[in-house]
């Protein structure tokens, strides 16, 4: 009897998880080898970085679809279901096309994890990654976006040789495995700069961009540097986005609309021009494949409106560097007034940080968590440290996603015209929320 795809996804997912981290490259290289090494087979943009690397692949992937290329991009982690991790021409692989693959991927999967490489079997990550890396080689495309799934030296995604290299911001976030600095940090993410490749990096920290022009100096790689090469000239706030003036490689190009709400989601524009650019060997993009590639973009969960009236608008924001960026936009695009705020997080994140500026403009907030992962915290316990940040008037604790929506709604609607609700704090969070309040193929 064949197996579901729930079942087929049930069983990748009990392998070891992408939070639990092998640091070894030997497991997905041989799966690679034993599958014909597809990832040899076709050119590679790779991005790491702390936050920005989603919607950066899917403004990279939507302007390199404009200029008429076939495009396969390879994101983490996913939503709702794993399907959407890998996408081919912008849509994400249907559920029998990925279950004919992992059928047809499994024996080798199972000879690889007979060898116990570094006392490992294959992860979950690891699995997905050479999924990926098969399914854009039988495609087959002309280019591969591919996240990073953590640091960059060592991931799964990295036994390739890129031939762009970016680098979103780098700022502290899984520092039990990356490194206590933002430097350290940075030394993991320059990982996936190698010889003779054209690395894209996004402004920095002045500890992140020394590590990472130096590490572009060891190995030879052309440098573009966000405000030298490239960069956000300027933008104006529009409904439903933003119009932007970039700085490209043929000059200034201004009256480019952007779907997207925040100063971060214009500099990810910039960078994601820059890289398409590059990949093109420094060639120019025609104004108007900017202008179409930008103007269709759809990046889910990325301060997405999913309801209205009141307005709920679903973020994948999960670390302080990423609430800032959230906040500000939210603030300059929405000005909710008052707004709610619905959050749930993981455990192991920096939970004070976020609150604290979170609690800069909620209102008030529904503690709720997120039922499938064992990593979240539980809402009781989110609800006891939000207190301490926002005061306990302020905070509401619900345990279901469901509910906790319910219940920032029906306080919107007590605030009356104005208000608003914010769901936020981790990309699971989001991807509940989602799976929630969109349905497939409707607008919110």
């Amino acid at each position: 009897m064949s197996r579901t795809h729930a079942q087929i996804v049930a069983e990748l997912q009990d392998r070891w998880p992408e939070h639990r981290v092998a640091p070894s490259q030997a497991r997905v290289r041989a799966l690679c080898d034993l599958l014909g090494s597809p990832e040899r087979s076709l050119p590679v943009i790779l991005i790491a970085g702390t936050n920005g690397k989603g919607s950066t692949a899917l403004m990279i992937d939507s302007l390199l679809r404009a200029l008429g290329l076939r495009v396969g991009r390879y994101a983490s982690p996913h939503l709702v279901d794993v399907t959407e991790r890998i996408s081919i021409d912008g849509e994400p692989i249907s559920e029998e096309a990925f279950d004919a693959l992992v059928e047809e991927v499994s024996p080798l999967v199972e000879l690889v994890d007979a060898q116990l490489l570094e006392g490992v079997r294959m992860t979950f990550f690891e699995v997905m990654t050479a999924l990926a890396y098969a399914a854009f080689a039988d495609a087959p495309v002309d280019v591969a976006v591919v996240e990073v799934g953590l640091g960059g030296r060592w991931d799964a995604t990295n036994i390739v040789e890129a031939e762009v290299a970016v680098v979103c911001p780098v700022d502290l976030d899984h520092t039990h495995l990356l490194g206590g600095t933002v430097a350290e940090i940075a030394a993991e993410k320059a990982g996936i700069i190698k010889a003779g490749a054209k690395a894209v990096l996004a402004a920095q920290q002045p500890e992140a961009a020394r590590v990472l022009l130096a590490r572009c100096a060891e190995v030879g790689a052309e440098v573009l540097r966000e405000g030298v090469e490239f960069g956000l000239i300027g933008r104006t706030p529009a409904i439903g986005g933003q119009v932007l003036r970039l700085d490209t490689a043929e000059g200034p190009l201004g009256d480019l609309f952007l779907p997207l709400f925040g100063a971060h989601m214009a500099q990810n524009a910039a960078l994601a021009v820059a890289a398409v650019e590059a990949f093109l060997g420094g060639k120019p993009l025609p104004p108007e494949v900017i202008s179409a590639g930008l103007e269709q973009v759809e990046a889910p969960a990325r301060l997405e409106i999913v309801r209205r009236s009141p307005t709920v608008v679903i973020d994948t924001c999960h670390n302080p560097h990423g609430a800032r960026a959230t906040i500000d936009a939210v603030t300059e695009a929405f000005d909710f007034t008052p707004l709610v705020g619905v959050v749930a997080m993981m455990a192991d994140k920096d939970v004070d940080g976020v609150l604290g500026i979170f609690a800069e403009a909620m209102t008030s907030v529904v503690c709720t968590s997120i039922g499938s992962t064992t990593r979240a915290l539980p809402a009781a316990d989110l609800g006891e440290r939000a207190a301490g940040v926002f005061g306990a008037d302020r905070v509401v604790v619900v345990p279901g996603m469901a509910e906790a929506i319910e219940e920032a709604v029906r306080l919107a609607d007590e605030a009356g015209p104005g208000s608003g609700v914010l769901v936020a704090g981790s990309v699971y969070a989001a991807g509940e929320a989602r799976a929630l309040l969109v349905r497939p193929g409707a607008d919110a």
